[in-house]
Parts: C-alpha cells; sequence; structure tokens
C-alpha cells in the first residue's frame, strides 16, 4: 500500500540532509539518510547495483498561468502591458508581480520549491545505493567477528532498513511524485496569497468609493445644518430640532473618520504584501475594466473542466481517495475479501465513505464554480442598469440646472440633484468593481483552479 504521507516526510527529510534548509522542511522535521550494499550478508543478502537501473524522474510541473497582470494571452485574459508603478503608488496590474518579488511569505514558499526542485535523484539513488553497500559491509564483518546479536549490529540494522525505505521510495518513483505534489501545493499556497492580495486592492477600491459617498453626504448635511441654523434664528424650529440635526452631523463625521482609518490600515497591509514602506498612504489606480469581449469568451462547461484540471483542492482529494483505496485492497487481501470478517466490513465501510466523500468534495466545486459564473453575469447586467440610472440622473441634473439658471429652484436644490448624480456615478464605480472582483476571482478558478 502506497503510504503518502510518510513518503512525503521521508522525501523532505532527504531534502534538508542534502540541500539548503526550507521552512517548510523544517515544520516536517529531519531524518538521517544512508545509502545500499552491493555485497551483503547476515539478513541483507539482496544485491543493489546502479547498472540496468534507473531511478524514475521527478514530474515537472508546468509553470504557472497567472490570473490577473498575466503575460499569457488566453480566451478570459488579454494581453497587459506592464508599466512600473511611480513611487507611492500601486496599480492593480502590478500587483501579482511586486508581491512575487518582494513579499516575504512567498519568497519562503518559492525557497521551498527551489529547494525540492534542484534534487538530483539519479545523484541521490547512486548515492544511496553505495551508503546500503557500505552498511551491509559493516554487518557482515559483524557478524565474521560474532557480533551478530549486538546492539551496534541492531542499530546499523535500522538505519539499513531506514536507508533501504528511501532507496525504494527513489527506485519506484514514489519520491519523485511525492515532491511533485508537495511543489504543487506549494505552488497553490503562493496563488492563493497573490489572490488575497488581489482581493485587499479590490477591498480598498470600495471603501475608497465609500469614502466619497460619506464625504458627500457630510457636505449635504453640512447645508441643511446651516439652513436648520436660519429657521431656528426665524424662530421655525425648536432647539431641540436643531440638536438633533447636528447631533446627525456629528454621528457621520465619526462614522467617516473610522472608514479612513480602516482603510489606512488597509493600505498598510497591502503595503507590507508588496514590500513596499509602510505608511499607510499608498495610492491605488483605477481598476482594469471587463470588456465584452471577456464575458463573451466565458465557456461554463469548458472552464469548469480546465479549473478542475487545475484545482489542487480536487487533485488532494483524488490522491486521498486513492489512499482509501489502497487500505480497502489491503485489507481485502488479508481477509481474502470475506464479508463475514468484521475487519474486512469495517473497512468496506470506509471505503465507501471515501467515495462519497470524494464525490460530494467535486459537486461542491462544480457548484461553486457555476454559482460564481451565474455572478459574473449578474454583475454585468446590474453595471449596465446602473449606467442606464446614470445616464437618467445625467438628465436630471441638467434639467435642475436650467431651472436654476431661470431661477425657478434654489442653490441647495441644484446641490441636491447634483449629489444624485454623483450617487449615480458611485453605483456605476461600484457595480464596475464588483464586476471586475468577481471577473478575477472566475478567472483564478479557471486558470489555477483555486475557488475560495
Amino acid at each position: 500500500m502506497k503510504q503518502r504521507i510518510i513518503a512525503l516526510l521521508l522525501a523532505l527529510a532527504l531534502t534538508l540532509s542534502l540541500c539548503a534548509v526550507s521552512a517548510l522542511a523544517e515544520e516536517q522535521g529531519q531524518s538521517q539518510a544512508g545509502p545500499e550494499t552491493e555485497e551483503t550478508a547476515g539478513e541483507h543478502t539482496g544485491e543493489e547495483t546502479a547498472e540496468g537501473e534507473e531511478a524514475p524522474e521527478a514530474e515537472e510541473e508546468e509553470a504557472p498561468s497567472l490570473a490577473g497582470p498575466d503575460p499569457e494571452v488566453t480566451d478570459l485574459t488579454e494581453a497587459v502591458e506592464i508599466i512600473p508603478d511611480e513611487v507611492g503608488t500601486l496599480s492593480f496590474a502590478n500587483v501579482e508581480r511586486r508581491m512575487r518579488e518582494n513579499n516575504l511569505q512567498l519568497l519562503i514558499l518559492e525557497e521551498s520549491v527551489l529547494t525540492l526542485e534542484e534534487i538530483d535523484y539519479d545523484k541521490t539513488y547512486e548515492d544511496l545505493r553505495k551508503q546500503l553497500n557500505e552498511l551491509a559491509q559493516t554487518q557482515w564483518m559483524l557478524v565474521l567477528m560474532g557480533q551478530s546479536e549486538s546492539d551496534a549490529y541492531k542499530q546499523l540494522d535500522k538505519a539499513y532498513d531506514a536507508v533501504r525505505e528511501q532507496f525504494d521510495a527513489i527506485k519506484d518513483g514514489e519520491m519523485q511524485q511525492d515532491n511533485a505534489d508537495t511543489i504543487r501545493q506549494l505552488n497553490n499556497l503562493e496563488d492563493q496569497i497573490v489572490m488575497a492580495g488581489e482581493a485587499l486592492y479590490v477591498a480598498v477600491a470600495a471603501l475608497d468609493i465609500q469614502e466619497d459617498s460619506l464625504e458627500r453626504q457630510l457636505a449635504a448635511l453640512d447645508r441643511t445644518c446651516e439652513e436648520m441654523d436660519l429657521r431656528y434664528e426665524l424662530g421655525q424650529i425648536s432647539a431641540l430640532q436643531l440638536s438633533e440635526v447636528k447631533s446627525g452631523r456629528v454621528s457621520l463625521a465619526s462614522g467617516l473618520e473610522t472608514l479612513r482609518m480602516n482603510i489606512q490600515n488597509y493600505k498598510f497591509q497591502l503595503e507590507m504584501l508588496i514590500g513596499a514602506e509602510q505608511t499607510g498612504a499608498i495610492q491605488l489606480g483605477e481598476l482594469p475594466e471587463v470588456t465584452d469581449k471577456q464575458l463573451e469568451a466565458m465557456d461554463l462547461e469548458k472552464d469548469l473542466e480546465a479549473a478542475k484540471e487545475k484545482s489542487y483542492e480536487l487533485y488532494d482529494a483524488a490522491q486521498t481517495l486513492e489512499d482509501a483505496r489502497d487500505d480497502y485492497k489491503e485489507a481485502g487481501d488479508n481477509y481474502g475479501y470475506n464479508e463475514s470478517k468484521y475487519e474486512f466490513k469495517a473497512a468496506k465501510h470506509t471505503w465507501n465513505a471515501a467515495q462519497y466523500t470524494y464525490n460530494d468534495t467535486v459537486q461542491n466545486y462544480e457548484l461553486k464554480f457555476h454559482t460564481l459564473y451565474s455572478q459574473v453575469k449578474d454583475y454585468k447586467q446590474i453595471l449596465d442598469a446602473a449606467k442606464v440610472a446614470l445616464a437618467c440622473e445625467q438628465s436630471s441634473y441638467e434639467a435642475a440646472e436650467l431651472k436654476y439658471q431661470q431661477g425657478n429652484i434654489s442653490k441647495n436644490a441644484l446641490l441636491d440633484a447634483e449629489d444624485e448624480l454623483r450617487t449615480a456615478e458611485e453605483k456605476v464605480r461600484s457595480s464596475a468593481n464588483d464586476l471586475f472582483s468577481s471577473y478575477n476571482t472566475y478567472c483564478w478558478a479557471v486558470q489555477h483552479g483555486i475557488l475560495n
């Protein structure tokens, strides 16, 4: 039975003994690696030679296709010319690049990936073979000296078994596959961190729109306060009414200050993610516009298959299912698939549960993808509706402006009409940002399989 987890730990332990120490390997722990015997005696009589045997080569991971500012042109993305940001500014197109170049978490993960990729399995295989030969020769010398029951012999025996397990893992290709799985997992973690950085950028952009809205509301409330002051002086309202209006103004101003504090904190986080000086004052550019061509290129069935193929979540679930199947087969071999044996029945139920779990994972993934696809389309129609509403508000404001020029409405009435126009403009901006956010998430799903 293939023990993926155990093999993975052994592979990472071997990485530590041959290469630089990586952050991931430190968490997995270290173990000693040894080599194998050509001439063995005592308990180890097998012969391992370099001739006629080649260690399977590790699978090479395809360079990831990145969502967002991806230089690769696909049906969903267009070629984007990357222009360096000015000092103190950040454009969305540069978020991923600057994170991958400067983010410490990403750099740690990338070093772990490079550590695994630099393992020379052919050389390691030969080194282990030599170590096994040397261990077996030493054991044979102890046998000739009548020390086959000594502690030294037993320690050598344990060392031989440990080295032989790694030797076989390379010979069978298990270590190469497990390391390839680890690299895939680390790349997935890198992508999720980048995706989180882009999501933070979009969140700050949304808060900026909210800040503009609150500032406009505060200005309108200031006008109301001036009007109420005048009415109070004329005796048209009570002191309590005036106090209530001014209290609302204080509350709104307080909310605006809290919002500004949150924006600054998020900008601190964004600056840390891209490795910039943390000032909380970085200026963000406008989010890219999602084109009709990009939306038309969305193909639910084709994109879903591409996402499932790229998904590490589904890949890991499939590997877990494979381990469960191996456990079931092992139980079947041990108990002859005898339904009357409790141990076999328990293994069979576990295997059935594993299949249900895998199918449930796939179904949930497909459901989330369908939901994301629908959200993109829905945000598009919301944006279109917001544009229609904006056109109507533009016409209303022009009419109000004409009435003001003719002396038919007051200055405050005109400013109120302008507020309505600005509100409609903010709705368009907000809807466009929502569309881009959902579409960018869709791109990450199709190109990397990430839905979270």
